[in-house]
């Protein structure tokens, strides 16, 4: 069943599809890993539960498996944002959570050790330090400031992106601490409703199944 857009503008946020390393839990920054084929069935499925939305702007992350989603759902014109590209994991890249646990001695939680936890590794994103939070942070806020100038004129935005990025977003959008991201799980294809309420900026719906 198709998502019924609201009177008032909406910023939608969709994750990409399922690739194999979401399937195995490794951390999957600037690695463009494709979708799955069950990943590409639920773009379709995304794509039909927003079938209802009008969007006035599209933004997709210019990493291949978020194109690749927007393409499917049927949003092959979406304007790429480098803004949107998820958080550059440097050398916890391609890492599962456990994996980096055991080398660092404790339970890793990325939006509090972030990833520099671990030193740069030339066998991981090619030996780059990785992004700070903060950093992550400031592009998701100017994300935010863009999508609002279509928003306030009253505009549907769609936004394809990746888990972290959209969790640190959801943030911004509500003035909140980065670190808030770490209680807002996100599926694969989920889809998250952002608005307003009594004037602030709310979320209406979060990890909404692509099959809604």
């Amino acid at each position: 069943m198709p998502l019924t857009p609201t009177p008032e503008p909406q910023l939608v946020l969709l994750r990409h599809g399922e690739t194999a390393w979401s399937v195995t839990g490794q951390h999957t920054g600037r690695s463009d890993i494709p979708l799955t084929r069950a990943g590409e069935d639920q773009a379709r499925q995304a794509g039909a539960a927003l079938a209802a939305y009008d969007f006035d702007a599209v933004y997709t992350s210019p990493l291949a498996r978020a194109r690749r989603t927007a393409q499917l759902a049927g949003f092959a014109g979406a304007v790429v944002d480098p803004d949107l590209a998820e958080w550059d994991y440097g050398p916890v890249d391609g890492r599962t959570a456990h994996e980096v646990s055991t080398l660092i001695g404790h339970e890793f939680r990325i939006f509090t050790d972030g990833v520099r936890a671990l030193p740069p590794d030339p066998a991981h994103s090619e030996g780059r330090p990785g992004e700070l939070l903060e950093e992550v942070y400031a592009r998701a806020t100017a994300v935010v400031e863009r999508a609002e100038r279509t928003l306030r004129d009253g505009g549907d935005v769609l936004v394809v992106a990746h888990g972290h990025l959209l969790r640190v977003l959801a943030t911004a959008w509500l003035g909140a601490d980065p670190r808030l991201g770490e209680r807002l799980e996100l599926g694969t294809a989920a889809i998250c409703l952002l608005g307003y309420g009594h004037s602030l900026r709310t979320i209406e719906g979060w990890n909404l199944p692509p099959t809604v």
